[in-house]
This record gives structure tokens, C-alpha cells and sequence, in this order.
């Protein structure tokens, strides 16, 4: 039986990169957390002020048996705007920029092509500007952001419905 791997994004607001990926088999758990930055154990109230060099990010633990690395990639880029660098949706700062955290060389292969493809789809007229990056210490977010979208059914909805996302995403990627 071969064990889990990991894959770790970011695409803005961590409250809404869970549940796109919560609904596929294979996929056994998504923490949401910060990654990237330079304060160890960072809180919440710390990333949010932008300065920490963190990401809001998740991190999927998956049975590859199961789900492909590449299938949870064509899972990732369409909940992202990939040609804004200030933020996601409504979500701004550093905090919220997007980035695909790679593990190992496969992973990271990987994702480079599927940047590529991206950009030749011709989907944006925009720089793709999406960061492939290594993995960083991943530092899970407290309990009250973990499963958001489940334990605050109506603040989520809410949250999500003035971003902008599920628009820009029937827009774009639809």
C-alpha cells in the first residue's frame, strides 16, 4: 500500500481552497495553514497584517493510488485568478497572493508544465504570475479556521458570495 503525499497550495483566502478538493476521493485530509514566511508558528492575527512573508495556504494529505498529483493540479487552477499578483478576489496582501508549494521534483515537473499549458491556452491575456515554489515549513492555522466552510455554513457563504471568486470562475474557467 503506498502511503499519503502532500500538496500544498495557496490561493487566497484559505477558507475557500478546502472544499474544491474536500469532495474527491482519494484526498484524506486538508489542513488550512501559512507557509512561506519568516516568523515561526505564526498566528493568525500575525500573517493577516501582511508582514510576515506567509501565505494563507492548504495543504492536502492523498493517496496518489487514488488521486494523481496531476489530477489535484487541474483541481487547483481553475479556484485562482493565476494573473493577480496583489491578492485573490477581494482578499488583499501578500498574505493572499497564489503559489504552488512542490515536495519533491516530480511534483514540481509537474506543476512547471502545467503553468506552461496554462499559458498557452491562451485562457488570460495577463502574465500568469502563479509562484512555483519549494515547500516551506507548513504551520497549521488554528482550530476555528480548520473546515470553515462546514462549522460557519452561512459566514462562508457570505464571505465567498461578496469575493468575487465564484463569478471570476464561471467567467473564466467554466
Amino acid at each position: 500500500m503506498e502511503k499519503n503525499e502532500k500538496a500544498t497550495f495557496a490561493g487566497g483566502c484559505f477558507w475557500c481552497m478546502v472544499k474544491p478538493f474536500d469532495q474527491w476521493e482519494g484526498v484524506e485530509s486538508i489542513v488550512s495553514g501559512y507557509t512561506g514566511g519568516t516568523v515561526e508558528n505564526p498566528t493568525y492575527e500575525q500573517v493577516k497584517t501582511g508582514t510576515t512573508g506567509h501565505y494563507e495556504a492548504v495543504q492536502i494529505s492523498y493517496d496518489p493510488s487514488i488521486i494523481s498529483y496531476q489530477q489535484i493540479l487541474d483541481l487547483y487552477w481553475p479556484q485562482i485568478d493565476p494573473t493577480d499578483d496583489g491578492g485573490q478576489f477581494h482578499d488583499r496582501g501578500p498574505q493572499y497572493r497564489t503559489a504552488i508549494f512542490y515536495h519533491n521534483e516530480k511534483q514540481r515537473n509537474l506543476a512547471e508544465e502545467s503553468k506552461k499549458a496554462l499559458k498557452a491556452s491562451n485562457r488570460f491575456q495577463d502574465e500568469i504570475v502563479t509562484k512555483i515554489l519549494p515547500a516551506y515549513t507548513f504551520y497549521p492555522a488554528e482550530s476555528y479556521h480548520q473546515d470553515f466552510y462546514r462549522k460557519n455554513e452561512n459566514e462562508y457563504k457570505l464571505d465567498r458570495e461578496k469575493s468575487g471568486r465564484d463569478e471570476f470562475i464561471e467567467d473564466h474557467w467554466k
